[in-house]
């Protein structure tokens, strides 16, 4: 600590203490993470390369004090100076580089990366603020900036010699048979690495991440003068560029910033893997042999045309070669079977900056609708509908469509997911190139998922299987053999109840609500979007309460209901989901006549660090979102790992979750996805479920004449219309009846604890298949073609 901190060890605070522990880790991590690039360097290894504009990557020390089996000396150490090593990790603030699903997807598949040995880099943005730190002020969600990074930290590494140029807006030039980006503005791209360890092994990958810094930190001109604000303004319109994950694009400003980010990490990251490529083999002919290059989602879309304009502009590379290439070099993970979630821009803003760029999309969608109108000709729509240029009302480029057109493999993320994605958004890509489209399902990490988040029941593992399962997930199918044992169950149902107590005092801290932990949890943990469907979930609530009210004597199973996540700051119909939570939530929590039997909470500020409390706490997992509409989920493995059961709709994984773990182990409602479909052709009036169930009409008539906001009785109008008279575009009431069935039948299980336990213990059984080795494994086979390092 001494030579590390500069701290007197005998007066050093817990930040002081975290900070050389860190130190430690570093220092052997910089070990392995040398070794590992010189030697994949010295063998000219295949690697893989991964954008993505999120990288969910939570607090690092616990994580890399596993992987270099340093936990228990450092749990020593920070004894002997009276503390506790779970503090001291408390004292790491979650690395702010993404919001949900997406985020926390890539940061798992970068640990199975190195735990599987095969040679990688994640690229991504340096958020100096990440998306947002939520608060909430009278049940409203309000933004801060989320200063991550205010007091540094140990885990990352500058890279000063690696600074890149990034281009924006200007025009193009044609001289002498070259092209030239007249470009008209321009910002510097600098690297900094974060280390994520393998486990298992001393292979290491590494997360390259980019902030974006102006060429010029001032005019020095315009400060001696007094004008500061003019001083700073270049400085602060380019260098904005790094500082917030996905900003509100609800402006033409924000919409232009956006873009810039995408194409500002991906430009850089192009620069980077061809100033790599060249050192190591010296020619570019055999990019695709040696670099396979991941679009997570249509965020790094614009990397098709960035690497044709590489090669062609500043290569000298022949069209058809350089476009062989790209297509042999890049494939595509598409996350959402929603139209209107598709990213496109308009040609406008992609003209104003990325005027090359433009052009070089118009010439591949040219020659790709050629190829096409050959194979189809005559079918103007058909043409019309594969176009990379959407030309009703204004004309847009779909991204999408040009990862597609630009990939050799394209794949979804479930089962069910993938299986639409051919007959839905790409069924007319599927007609061309049927050979391009897979699958393969999600999964998590069982190293930070279950070792690190649920100790206990690591400890229970590791004596019933032995430690390798952390390894091999598959390994927790032999827990069916103690599904019999008394006293296994016992034993598990401890643990949960341990872990429900830790959650039952963070719910208490956060929100000032005590909860029983002898109560069922029930929880939905995730980004609020109406698809998600925390509307249904609360349309239960609040007939749980009116039922209750309506017979307090009956025998009601006690149940806490959990709520977390962030809303798009935009979003005003889910920031108003928040505050519904919420005033419903004062209204049952501070009812005298219910007690313990309901609690309502939201817990504020969702993240890795939090959803490590909230997993292992968890009954009931919420997984309800309208068939088709969820690609896959990874909170619902992550939730069933820890030995929730679900109740879902038969969506995204909860299909596979189910046929790995028994139809009796999950509780399964509403419409499928054939019948969502029938549904909406034939035609839903949700006005029929309002007329016609009582007990939903007197809950939606709470709510929306202001049961539960007296002081101000229309807030929630515009939600129950937009169920009601504005067509219920997520068919809650069309699922509502299934729904409460099927909470009814949570009821009857929870009553018989010794069932409930077998029925949990056979969910984490089942989860084998859902570890992120198993899917970085296939991605390896199948569509990377990388094997692990062997030196």
């Amino acid at each position: 600590m001494l030579h590390t901190v500069g701290a007197d060890p005998a007066h050093a605070s817990r930040s002081d203490m975290m900070l050389a522990v860190a130190q430690v880790a570093r220092a052997q991590l910089s070990e392995r993470w040398v070794h590992t690039q010189r030697e994949e360097a010295r063998h000219k290894a295949r690697r893989v390369v991964y954008l993505s504009m999120e990288f969910l990557m939570g607090r690092t020390m616990s994580n890399a004090l596993a992987a270099l089996n340093l936990t228990e000396g450092a749990a020593a150490g920070a004894l002997q100076h009276a503390q506790n090593l779970e503090d001291l990790t408390n004292c790491e603030p979650d690395a702010a580089l993404g919001n949900g699903g997406l985020g926390r997807l890539a940061a798992c598949f970068l640990d199975s990366m190195a735990t599987l040995g095969l040679p990688s880099f994640g690229y991504g943005i340096r958020y100096e603020y990440g998306m947002f730190a939520q608060d909430i002020q009278n049940g409203c969600q309000v933004e801060y900036p989320d200063s991550w990074l205010k007091d540094g930290t140990p885990w990352e590494f500058p890279r000063a010699e690696l600074t890149y140029p990034v281009r924006f807006g200007g025009w193009v030039a044609h001289e002498d048979g070259k092209v030239i980006w007249k470009h008209a503005g321009e910002v510097a791209a600098k690297a900094y690495d974060m280390v994520v360890p393998g486990h298992g092994t001393h292979k290491v990958s590494t997360l390259r991440l980019w902030k974006a810094v102006a060429p010029d930190h001032i005019d020095l001109g315009a400060f001696n003068t007094g004008d500061y604000a003019r001083a700073a303004s270049a400085k602060n319109e380019y260098e904005n560029i790094s500082w917030v994950l996905y900003p509100n694009d609800s402006t033409l400003a924000g919409r232009e910033l956006r873009l810039k980010q995408e194409y500002f990490f991906v430009a850089a990251s192009m620069q980077d893997l061809i100033k790599r490529h060249l050192h190591e083999h010296h020619t570019l002919d055999n990019l695709a042999e040696h670099v396979a290059i991941h679009l997570n989602d249509t965020h790094p879309a614009i990397g098709v045309a960035e690497l044709m304009r590489i090669l062609c502009d500043e290569h000298s590379m022949h069209w058809d070669r350089a476009w062989a290439l790209c297509g042999s070099t890049f494939s595509y993970t598409n996350h959402t079977l929603m139209p209107e979630a598709l990213e496109s821009w308009p040609v406008s803003l992609v003209q104003h900056v990325l005027p090359r760029h433009l052009e070089i999309i118009f010439r591949i969608n040219k020659e790709f609708l050629d190829q096409a109108a050959r194979l189809c000709p005559g079918d103007h729509d058909f043409l019309k509908r594969l176009s990379l240029i959407d030309e009703t009302g204004e004309r847009r480029v779909r991204m999408a469509h040009l990862c597609v057109v630009g990939s050799h493999r394209i794949n979804g993320v479930s089962a069910l997911h993938s299986d639409l994605l051919v007959h839905t958004i790409f069924a007319d890509f599927a007609k061309l190139w049927p050979h391009r489209f897979t699958n393969m399902t999600n999964g998590v990490t069982p190293r930070r998922w279950l070792a690190q988040s649920n100790p206990g029941l690591s400890r229970l593992l590791d004596v019933s299987l032995g430690p390798d399962w952390r390894l091999d997930l598959d390994q927790l199918k032999r827990l069916k053999e103690h599904q019999g044992d008394a006293a296994f169950r016992a034993q598990f149902r401890a643990i949960k109840r341990e872990n429900k107590v830790r959650l039952a005092k963070l719910i208490q801290q956060t929100t000032g609500v005590v909860v029983s932990p002898d109560s069922l949890f029930d929880v939905q943990v995730k980004r609020i979007h109406e698809y998600k469907r925390q509307l249904l979930n609360l349309l239960h609530v609040v007939t749980r309460y009116k039922a209750i009210l309506a017979d307090p004597q009956a025998a009601w199973v006690p149940r806490t209901v959990i709520f977390a996540g962030k809303a798009a700051s935009s979003y005003v119909s889910a920031k108003s989901i928040i505050r519904l939570i919420h005033d419903v939530g004062l209204t049952i929590n501070n009812d005298p006549r219910i007690g313990d039997k309901l609690k309502l909470v939201f817990i504020p500020n969702y993240g890795v660090s939090l959803a490590e409390i909230i997993m292992p706490g968890a009954d009931l997992s919420e997984q309800i979102s309208t068939a088709g509409t969820e690609a896959s989920g990874t909170g619902n493995m992550k939730l069933a790992l820890n030995g929730a059961l679900t109740i879902g709709t038969d969506d995204g994984a909860n299909i596979e979750i189910r046929q790995q773990v028994g139809d009796e182990n999950i509780f399964i409602f509403g419409l499928n996805t054939a019948e969502v479909r029938h549904l909406r052709i034939t035609g839903y009036q949700p006005l029929n479920h309002y007329e016609n169930n009582p007990t939903l009409k007197a809950v939606l008539d709470a709510i929306g004449e202001g049961e539960f906001s007296p002081d101000e009785p229309g807030r929630y109008s515009a939600l129950v219309n937009s169920l009601v008279w504005g067509g219920d575009h997520y068919l809650l009431l069309a699922d509502y009846a299934s729904y409460v069935a099927t909470q009814a039948q949570v009821d009857d299980l929870y009553r018989q604890p010794d069932q409930w336990s077998q029925r949990a213990i056979a969910n984490v059984a089942g989860m084998g298949v859902f570890s992120s080795d198993r899917t970085i494994g296939e991605y390896a086979r199948q569509i990377w073609h990388v094997g692990p390092a062997a030196y």
